[in-house]
């Protein structure tokens, strides 16, 4: 089995780990009631999709 010559100092292995993080999600507004929602989904405010409505919310 492969064995490392040498330890991976703490350093190098967090520049490694560099790319390892969160991303916020892109949140885009409502054209019905412009409540900030998740792209290609229904408006969970007010029930919209593309201009129709989808669900009956009620309030």
């Amino acid at each position: 089995m492969a064995v490392p010559k040498r330890k991976v100092s703490k350093q190098r292995r967090d520049k490694r780990r560099t790319h390892y993080k969160l991303t916020a999600p892109g949140l885009v507004e409502c054209s019905h009631c412009h409540s900030l929602k998740l792209p290609h989904r229904v408006c969970k405010e007010c029930g919209y999709y593309k201009g129709k409505e989808v669900l009956k919310v009620e309030a």
